[in-house]
């Protein structure tokens, strides 16, 4: 009712899945979902995610009713401008709301995360006879996740691991926005789902809180497989004439239809209103409190008998780094500058991830299917397999968009940091996860390597040339392309310290030099943007480069120098840390004096601002060729002698 309340009150909304869900969801929560609606951040909650998201006041009611901060004004003002009750579910543990879903299939695959986080983490840190991580993690999903390719992705990769504690209600109610699915959905689900190795508990009512009791206890009894409950249920479940159609799936019921729905289900209340004695059978506070102070008291236990893995685990559940962790990472950067090595930024990523690993076993990294030309696998890495959950080291195989989708959710969980590569064209495979952790503000790190037409032979299906730029505009995403082993680790050291949200390490294939700097040059990669060469003269041109266009700068300005032209080099590995600097810094790096000359071997999108109106862009709006990475390079106008003859047309 109060989902139908709020959907009426917007005049906008999705009914349907909420009052078909409803019988289901009051089960879950009143009988076997532990939490505490006092504390959304315990670690050992159970974890709930709403992947057919559309039905997120479901989610709110529930929150509401059961004793979360959600006030039922709250709910009054559903789909409207400043309120936390959304049209599909954003992230806010506070209220009950562990990640953001509505792009459809999304959710379970965060659900796999999850359920894999508990696992690896149960794994680290139970001891016998103190199972301090011992949670479920269940998950509501529909034909429309269902339907979406990243289901087969994620559910697949949770069967093969064997994840007993992930419980999914799948809702069959036959029915997506353009109507009946038996049109275009025949799958054979629950045969679907026992070929991915599920437990699958076929044909339940998802109106009769018996048979759902009896399938929920089916699922958690077996602890070597995820489970799938398939519910059988009535879209709009209570709206007489319009229940079990697309009517109800996407548009209020209209008074007319609402008042119907309350004298058929017996509903004598006006919107809103909720009878004393059900809500107070609904409260969960005390219980959840009771749930959370008898898990301290195991808590408080463990940690006398084993102290450190206990400060270990509350330092990681808290996204804290260790207290050492910023004198190891400046001395790592430190000797990496020494060491002066020339080497592709891939190969610069696996030796920037061997100096940091060993302080931060909340590292789990992994590929989809590339981990040898990602070099994501460094030398501290174990796998984890299903048979031994204690690994770091995941192998996706080819499943970008599940890759990236199960990362948000092993970070949204808590306890690890998650980072896995593919190649840089590739990202649009998982483009939506990338985009739902920008929104989410989860700290995924995705390594994207072979970043241009650098990587050659592969030809233009793998060369990347929009991807910079498209990545570049995503809210709240991080993107870093460095241009030699330093800036590679400075990368990495942003990326591992940013906890508001994701970053993308883009990375070449070809081996790059190495850049000489200061120590104060070294400092100020941080920033995103800083001055290679010539930081006290008044330029007459300035260079702006990333990644392997940062040689073709230098050795520009050395050949302009010879001439008698004052040209600065730029160097700008991420646009989104220099953007967030002191206009006072951007100035000085950026003078007003002199022409600008932006180079990057891809889209010219996204520079033209930085020159200005006062040069020019050196860049690739075109597909590449099939061809080694030199020919290429020189065929499209990235050379030295080019960036030169370029620079003297504008001067």
């Amino acid at each position: 009712m109060l989902s139908m309340d709020a959907v009426e009150a917007a005049r906008s909304g999705h009914p349907g899945m909420p009052m078909g869900m409803a019988d289901i969801a009051e089960v879950l929560w009143n009988d076997y979902l532990r939490f505490n609606p006092a504390n959304g951040h315990w670690h050992d909650r159970d974890r709930f995610v709403l992947s057919n998201g559309h039905g997120s006041m479901l989610l709110y009611s529930v929150a509401y009713l059961t004793g979360y901060p959600v006030e039922l004004d709250e709910l009054k003002h559903f789909r409207q401008l400043g309120s936390r009750i959304a049209g599909h579910p954003e992230r806010e543990p506070d209220i009950g709301v562990e990640t953001t879903t509505g792009p459809l299939g999304q959710g379970i695959a965060n659900a796999v995360g999850m359920a894999l986080a508990e696992k690896h983490l149960a794994a680290e840190f139970n001891r016998p006879g103190a199972a301090i991580v011992d949670h479920y993690t269940y998950v509501f999903l529909g034909d429309g996740c269902m339907m979406e390719g990243i289901s087969h992705e994620a559910c697949a990769f949770a069967g093969t691991h064997k994840l007993g504690k992930l419980i999914a209600f799948y809702d069959d109610n036959g029915i997506s926005i353009d109507g009946a699915t038996r049109g275009w959905f025949t799958d054979d689900t629950p045969k679907r789902f026992e070929a991915y190795g599920w437990h699958v508990v076929a044909n339940v009512d998802g109106h009769d809180a018996d048979a759902i009791r009896r399938a929920l206890d089916a699922a958690r009894a077996e602890t070597a497989r995820p489970s799938l409950i398939c519910c059988k249920t009535v879209i709009g479940y209570g709206a007489p004439n319009v229940q079990g159609t697309a009517a109800t799936h996407g548009a209020a019921l209209g008074p007319v239809e609402a008042a119907a729905a309350r004298k058929h289900l017996g509903w004598d209340e006006p919107p809103f209103v909720i009878p004393d004695d059900i809500k107070h059978a609904w409260d969960a506070r005390d219980r959840g409190a009771g749930l959370e102070a008898e898990w301290q008291g195991r808590f408080a236990a463990y940690r006398r008998q084993y102290p450190e893995l206990a400060a270990e685990l509350e330092r990681r559940m808290r996204g804290e780094l260790p207290a050492t962790w910023q004198a190891h990472a400046t001395s790592a950067v430190d000797g990496i500058a020494a060491a002066a090595k020339v080497m592709a930024t891939r190969k610069a990523s696996q030796s920037a991830l061997e100096a940091f690993a060993p302080q931060l076993p909340e590292l789990l990294g992994g590929s989809a299917d590339l981990t040898g030309s990602n070099n994501t696998l460094h030398k501290y890495s174990k796998p984890l397999t299903p048979t031994d959950a204690g690994g770091n080291y995941l192998f996706y195989g080819v499943r970008e968009f599940g890759m990236a989708a199960i990362m948000n959710g092993m970070a949204a969980h808590g306890g690890l940091r998650p980072y896995a590569g593919t190649f840089l064209v590739f990202s649009d495979y998982a483009r939506n996860a990338l985009r739902v952790a920008s929104l989410s503000g989860l700290p995924s790190i995705f390594v994207l390597t072979h970043d241009s037409i650098g990587l050659g032979e592969d030809g233009p299906t793998h060369q990347p040339i929009e991807h910079l730029a498209s990545l570049r505009v995503m809210p709240n995403m991080h993107v870093w392309r460095p241009c030699d082993t330093v800036e590679t680790a400075v990368a990495w050291r942003a990326a591992i310290e940013r906890r508001d949200g994701p970053t993308c390490i883009v990375l070449t294939r070809q081996d790059l030099p190495h850049v000489p700097r200061t120590a104060e040059q070294v400092a100020l990669i941080a920033r995103g943007g800083y001055i290679v060469t010539n930081g006290d003269a008044a330029p007459a041109i300035t260079f702006i480069a990333t990644g392997s266009e940062v040689q073709l700068a230098l050795g520009a300005a050395r050949e302009l120098e010879k001439a008698g032209v004052v040209a600065r080099v730029v160097s700008m590995p991420c646009t989104q840390a220099f953007d967030a600097q002191t206009e006072e810094y951007r100035n000085h790096v950026l003078p007003a004096g002199g022409a600008r000359l932006a180079i990057e071997a891809g889209a010219t999108e996204g520079w033209w601002r930085y020159v200005a109106g006062r040069g020019t862009v050196i860049g690739l709006d075109r597909y590449g060729h099939s061809a080694p990475a030199k020919a290429l390079f020189e065929h499209f106008g990235f050379t030295v002698e080019a960036v030169v003859a370029a620079a003297r047309r504008l001067l």
